[in-house]
Parts: structure tokens; C-alpha cells; sequence
């Protein structure tokens, strides 16, 4: 007989099934921001011209989306194929071995403090209950098959860079002749504070230090590009 689960704290909902397009997410967004901000503050303190920042910028924009999700792709398909190759090794193992196997199961448990009797009441139980997703999950740790799609993760991240860089790049687009420099590192700084905010509150963490240190990183890398294109600067100019 199927038994329902009662959550003990409904209003408060466990937030780790939203990791992983969260972090994809998070991690485009966060990139396109600090990239695409980091790019203008770098060209501009090398150029003066405002056709060329742009330009740059828009290039950026497009060639860093089209990178962070081919990256997200690749990734997250070499992931799901080590997980298929785990899966295949351990249906070899019970179809070859399964009172080896048994036997694996009922060490683990007893590792974990129980005692000899309880840990191999358990092994058989679970194995009864589905052999293969009970050595997956306690003696391989895969807690979530296939949890992460390349093609949603690839999306996730590509289009969240995107409409993030698109920020930085109207504040350089709009900003006045000789203020693009200011416009962008104010504009950036804004969006990464609310950036930071807005991830935490989706996973249910802290606000304060995701604020503080999504807006320190951004800061350092812009300072980088700013003092790099400033020397380049210096040297062709």
C-alpha cells in the first residue's frame, strides 16, 4: 500500500529541486552582466570612440551567450553521460553479482551506524523494493537521475546573459558623451545588487552576503578592465 508524505513545514517548501536551472540561470545572468559591463569599462579607457565601445559591446553580448551555452551544454551532457555509465556498470554488478552486491549494501549501512542485523534487514528491503535506485542512490550518491537538461540548463544560461549584458550595454548606449565609464559601472553595480538579492531569495538563502559579494566581484573585475584598457591606452594612443 502507497503511503502519502506529509510535509512537516509546508510553508516553507525545501528549495534544492530549483538548483540547477538556478544556477544556470544565475550563473548566465551574473556572467553577461560583469562581462559585457567589464568589456565597455575596458574599450572605453582605451578609446574614445563611442562607435567602437559600442560595437564591442554588442559583439560581446553575442558571442558571450553563444559561449556560456554551448559551455552549459557540454557540460551538463558530459555529467548526464557519466551518470548513464553508472547506471549500466551497476545494473552489470546485480545482474553478475547480487549477493555481492546485497552484501555491499548491508557494509554501507552498517558504516552509517547500524548494527549488523538492522543493516542487512535494510539492504534486502530496499533491494526488494527496487535494487538498482537503492545502489544508485546510498553506494554511487546519484540522489536525482537526469535532474539537469543540457538543452533547458544551455537556455537557462544563454538567454539569462543576454537580457542581463543588454543592461550594461543601454547605459553605455544612452549615456552621455564622455560618461560611459560612470554610466555603466552605476548601472551594473544596481543590477548585480538586485541580482544577488533576487537569487537568494528564489533558493531561500541569505540576501545580504549574496548582495555583497556579487557586487565585490563585479567591482573587481571592471576595476581589472578599466586599469587594462587604460594601459593599453596609453600604449597605442
Amino acid at each position: 500500500m502507497d503511503e502519502t508524505f506529509a510535509a512537516t513545514h509546508p510553508d516553507d517548501p525545501h528549495r534544492l529541486g530549483r538548483s540547477h536551472w538556478l544556477r544556470a540561470a544565475v550563473l548566465g545572468a551574473t556572467d553577461g552582466i560583469v562581462s559585457i559591463s567589464s568589456l565597455l569599462i575596458g574599450v572605453a579607457a582605451a578609446v574614445s570612440t563611442e562607435g567602437v565601445v559600442l560595437a564591442t559591446g554588442v559583439a560581446g553580448l553575442v558571442a558571450g551567450a553563444m559561449s556560456i551555452a554551448a559551455s552549459e551544454y557540454i557540460s551538463v551532457s558530459s555529467q548526464a553521460d557519466i551518470e548513464r555509465a553508472e547506471i549500466m556498470r551497476e545494473k552489470r554488478a546485480l545482474k553478475n553479482d547480487p549477493d555481492g552486491e546485497l552484501a555491499e549494501m548491508a557494509a554501507i549501512y552498517r558504516k552509517r551506524g547500524l548494527s549488523r542485523e538492522t543493516a542487512d534487514q535494510v539492504a534486502k528491503e530496499l533491494t526488494r523494493g527496487g535494487a538498482l535506485e537503492a545502489h544508485l542512490r546510498d553506494e554511487v550518491g546519484l540522489l536525482d537521475l537526469h535532474s539537469a537538461s543540457p538543452r533547458r540548463a544551455a537556455l537557462a544560461s544563454g538567454s539569462a546573459f543576454a537580457c542581463a549584458g543588454l543592461l550594461p550595454l543601454a547605459a553605455a548606449l544612452f549615456a552621455s558623451a564622455g560618461f560611459i565609464v560612470p554610466s555603466v559601472l552605476v548601472a551594473t553595480l544596481l543590477a548585480l545588487l538586485a541580482l544577488g538579492a533576487l537569487g537568494a531569495w528564489t533558493g531561500g538563502a541569505p540576501v545580504g552576503p549574496a548582495m555583497i559579494r556579487t557586487a565585490v566581484w563585479g567591482v573587481v573585475a571592471m576595476t581589472a578592465t578599466f586599469l587594462a584598457g587604460s594601459l593599453v591606452g596609453g600604449i597605442i594612443g
